[in-house]
Order: C-alpha cells, then structure tokens, then sequence
C-alpha cells in the first residue's frame, strides 16, 4: 500500500506567505508551509494533470518542473519550492515536440503516468538534445509505466529529440 496522502486542512494564517509561480502566474500560500507541493497543485490550485501515484518519490506520476529542472512534487514541500518557478504539465506549451511524438508513436496506454513521463522527457531533452538509447533509459528509469510502453517513450524521445533539432 501506498503512503497516504497529506490531508488538506485550513490554511494556518498568519504564518509566512509563500510566493512562487505556477505556469508562469504569480502564486502565493499562506498554509502548512510542509505541505506538498503536490497536494497545493492538484487541490488549491485545480491543476489535475499532476497525479499521486505513490507518494514517496518512486514512481513519477507527480513529477513538474522547478525552475526547469524536473522533481517529484509528492515530497517536495511547499517551503522548498518558495521563490522558484513551478511548471506543470498544463503549462506546457500546446504540442510541445515530446507530446506530439507520444500522439503519433501513441505511448499511453492506461495513460496515468503519461504527464509525468512526458515532464521528464522534456527536462531530459533540455538537457540533451541528442540523447542515446542508455542515455534516455536511465533518466527515465525513475518513472514507472505499469502498462510497459518503455519501448515507445524511448522512440517517441528520439522523435522528439529530432524536431526540436
């Protein structure tokens, strides 16, 4: 069984305000400043495409961008993320080359850790343009697909890789 997940109480005031943005819009938290970032995305602010998988940073369903780089939101609290930029798979621009090649090569299949996968292909990516067959297995090896389309993410990445060259 799985962690559970944080329970949302009322948001404690008075405490620190916790500025940050989300998709490129100015946010602010007032709340348990432990919270996970997760919980904040997907029941504050309604951005679903985030999921909870397993809440320890295993599998990557919940994976977004901080400053660009990519993180597991389940257990990066909300203190940890003040100040720094949050991209969620909403604020991915429509038809990013790494979406379009997981339509075309049509990765999913349960579709459930399809957001997190494609937010690490496109840290991966901007971090290697050209990334080899090894070079995508092992940063992609932290995000679990229970289906097992492995071989279709690795080519939808090389497909990807190749348009935004």
């Amino acid at each position: 069984m799985g962690a559970i997940p944080y329970i949302l109480e009322v948001p404690q005031t008075g405490g620190a305000m916790i500025n940050l943005k989300v998709n490129g819009k100015d946010r602010s938290f007032d709340g348990d400043p432990d919270m996970p970032l997760l919980w904040y995305l997907r029941d504050i602010l309604g951005l679903t495409g985030t999921k909870f998988g397993c809440g320890i940073s295993l599998c990557g369903s919940c994976t977004v961008h901080q400053n660009g780089e990519a993180i597991r939101s389940c257990t990066t609290s909300m203190k940890e993320v003040a100040g720094a930029e949050i991209t969620t798979i909403e604020g991915i621009a429509p038809m990013h080359p790494v979406q379009k090649a997981w339509m075309e090569i049509k990765v999913p299949q349960c579709g459930y850790c399809q957001t997190g996968q494609i937010m690490q292909a496109i840290a991966l990516l901007k971090d290697n343009k050209n990334p080899s067959d090894h070079d995508i297995d092992t940063v992609m090896a932290a995000n679990l697909c229970r289906c097992g389309t492995y071989q279709r993410i690795r080519a939808a990445i090389h497909q990807a890789a190749k348009e935004i060259a």
